[in-house]
């Protein structure tokens, strides 16, 4: 493994601390309606969309793993859920272009939505909690609204250190893969 590939993991782990930081703190004073940005969400996508292709998922489990631990959470909710917003980012690179603003704000909501829903049902099922279908779209739909917010904010930076790390993992070949 290369300088720069451990920097980038290293800038990861870094950078997974600040986004816990943010949300633990800085968020709860900005809340709508009770509902924080998911920024985690937002980071796995990031890494599943720019970095080689199982680093998303991987980051996702263990990211996933350390919030459930910190949190208080059942273990394994978020981790399997993380894991699977990496999958979708690594499955978007595939098939989507990252160079258009709109197309990766559709990415985000995307995750967003598969991620709460699929954290809902699952903490149904492992909680054995009750369904309330109204409050739930109330929370995903401001939790979307936030994290597309947060997405159009941040985009510059998205793209920067995007195109640095994919130049990293992958190389230069973004126009070989589309044909």
């Amino acid at each position: 493994m290369n300088t720069k590939r451990i920097v980038i993991n290293l800038l990861f782990i870094v950078t997974f601390i600040i986004i816990y930081f943010l949300q633990s703190n800085l968020f709860t004073w900005f809340k709508i309606a009770g509902v924080m940005p998911n920024l985690f969400v937002i980071f796995v996508l990031f890494i599943g969309l720019y970095a080689n292709k199982f680093m998303g998922p991987m980051y996702g489990v263990c990211f996933g793993l350390l919030l459930d631990f910190f949190i208080g959470k059942k273990i394994g909710i978020t981790a399997i859920m993380l894991g699977l917003v990496g999958l979708v980012g690594m499955i978007f690179d595939r098939n989507f272009s990252k160079e258009n603003r709109i197309t990766l704000i559709v990415m985000v909501l995307m995750a967003t939505v598969i991620f709460e829903v699929g954290e809902y049902i699952l903490g149904y099922f492992i909680n054995n909690t009750y369904i309330q279908i109204w409050p739930f779209i109330e929370i995903l739909l401001i939790e979307c609204f936030y994290n597309v917010l947060i997405t159009i904010i941040v985009y510059p930076l998205i793209q920067i250190f995007g195109n640095k790390i994919e130049n990293e993992y992958k190389g230069n070949k973004i126009l070989t893969r589309y044909f």
